[in-house]
């Protein structure tokens, strides 16, 4: 039973949102056409690709994909496109520049900080831990303890 529960939940999840109208009659650009929809975020659901998503923004900027390059465009201008009109928000990858840099290098920067001050935390706090030198009348009365 749960072999058949699992089955069918496999099958309900919407695997390709593309419709069959939507579709090139070129394989070639076909094919360019669903690599774009992997790379351009619905901005209605801004978790999935519009090649994923059922929403009618994301039926209508398939089809905005699609007859761009119709006309001939290249795949990055399709992506500045869709970049242009919505901010980098409409890619799944933001590009490397402006703003975004600090996205992109935010997270190793903080972690090379982090190490940094965990060395620094560890030696200094090694170097606290340091034991004095015991006096003369210390190390007598030690010997004498021990002694006994």
């Amino acid at each position: 039973m749960k072999n058949i529960i699992l089955a069918l939940m496999l099958f309900a999840t919407p695997i390709w949102a593309v419709e069959p109208d939507e579709l090139l009659a070129d394989p070639a650009l076909e094919a360019r056409a669903q690599d774009l929809d992997e790379e351009i975020r619905c901005v209605q659901c801004v978790s999935e690709t519009i090649a994923s998503s059922n929403a009618d923004w994301a039926k209508d900027a398939r089809i905005m994909v699609r007859s761009l390059l119709i006309e001939g465009q290249s795949d990055e201008e399709v992506l500045e496109f869709f970049a242009e009109r919505y901010g980098d928000v409409a890619l799944m990858r933001p590009r490397r520049a402006g703003v975004n840099l600090l996205l992109w290098y935010a997270g190793p920067i903080m972690l090379l900080f982090g190490a940094f001050g965990a060395w620094f935390y560890v030696r200094r706090r090694s170097q606290e831990i340091q034991p004095e030198a015991l006096s003369t009348d210390e190390e007598k009365r030690l010997k004498s303890l021990l002694d006994d």
